[in-house]
Parts: structure tokens; sequence; C-alpha cells
């Protein structure tokens, strides 16, 4: 059986938690089968027997973002409060998968808010994040993602996302370069207006990247 599907039709990411997988399980594990195949290797031989069901497990865990929607992530913890001063939630380690190479990305996300009557629990600044990170992604859409869902529930004063990331599909091959780190950011409102917020914004989150 041949399929023809768009990738939009699958993804749509307002629609994900409805959109069922046109494929099994076993026919994924049939393709990881057959790329150990391609690269030479015995997938009936006892190390790698239960390989197939192994990847497709880690890679359905790895993409599992597909699966979430903010409405379920939030669960109501948007508040109203009379806040006016900058959130900061600084050093969130984010694990993604670049879409390009399905290879790791690691790294830490920076993001910060100036409510305008509302306010959000700190612990899902982290899960928007995380949700977004587990993904296919390239590091700019995942920074401007994340800016824009807070910016959508919250209609803060401003909003801004500082990701700090390496990537191993630049580590592990290509131009092997250990040791790079990619920033990204995205600036919105009194962030993008205003020079000194998003200096101290800067300040705030101003440190040497590392990832542990």
């Amino acid at each position: 059986m041949s399929l023809s599907i768009l990738p939009d039709d699958i993804f749509n990411h307002s629609l994900a938690t409805e959109t069922q997988s046109p494929v099994s399980d076993r026919e994924m594990e049939q393709a990881v089968q057959t790329l150990l195949l391609g690269l030479g290797e015995d997938p009936y031989r006892e190390g790698l027997r239960d390989t197939p069901k192994r990847v497709v497990k880690a890679l359905k865990f790895l993409t599992s973002g597909y699966q979430e929607s903010l409405d379920e992530l939030l669960n109501g913890a948007v508040f109203h409060e009379d806040a006016n001063e900058m959130v900061l939630v600084r050093d969130i380690d984010l694990f993604s998968s670049c879409e390009h190479h399905i290879l790791p990305i690691l790294g830490r996300a920076h993001v910060a808010y100036i409510p305008n009557g509302k306010v959000i629990g700190l612990s899902k600044i982290a899960r928007i994040c995380e949700m977004y990170a587990r993904r296919l992604q390239v590091q700019e859409r995942l920074t401007a993602q994340i800016a824009d869902a807070i910016q959508g529930l919250l209609k803060p004063q401003g909003v801004a996302v500082v990701v700090e990331a390496t990537h191993m599909c630049m580590v592990m091959r290509g131009v092997q370069k250990p040791g790079s780190w990619t920033v990204t950011s995205s600036m919105q409102g009194v962030f993008a207006d205003d020079a000194r917020t998003r200096q101290e914004f800067m300040d705030l989150i101003r440190h040497s990247p590392s990832f542990h």
C-alpha cells in the first residue's frame, strides 16, 4: 500500500491531539529494520533483535509534543494578578531533535514576560518549552513558538525568549565542531520596543553557555 500524505495534514499543531498516525508501530519497526539492513547490519542478531521496537518507542517519546496541546498542558494555571514587573525563568533544560537529521539538540531556554493582568504557573513555562522541544525542530522555530505561546496565552506587555543550544548534527557529523553554540532570540512587545527593558533581561541571563 502506498501513502500520499502532506506533512501539514499530519502535524497541524492545532489538531495534534485529534490526529491519528496513518502508520502503525509495526510499519515503523519494519522501516527501522530496513535501515539496519542498509547500514550493513544483521537486524536479527541478538543485540539488534529488539532495536526496531526500542527505536520506535524512543522516537515517539522524543516527539510526544505533537500529541500535546496548550489547553491540556495549562490545566487552568493562568491567574489574574495585579503585577507589572518582569517574570523570568532561566536555564530551562531543553532536549529536542533536529528535523534535518533527527539528531539531538541540547540546550537551555530563558523565558521572561511582563504581566498585563494575568500570570501563569511558573512550572507551566518549562512545560511549554518542553512541549515544543519534543517535536522535530529548527532552533529558530522553537524559539518563536515558545514566545508566541506565552504571548497568546497571557497577552502580556512583552515576552522575551532566548535559546542557547548545541546541535549534534554539527558536532557528530558535517563540520564536526564540538563546543559550538547557537543562540536565538524572540523579543515581543516592550522587550522589542524598549532597549532598557531588553537590556535588563539580557543582563539577567548573561552567562557562559554550558550543558551538564
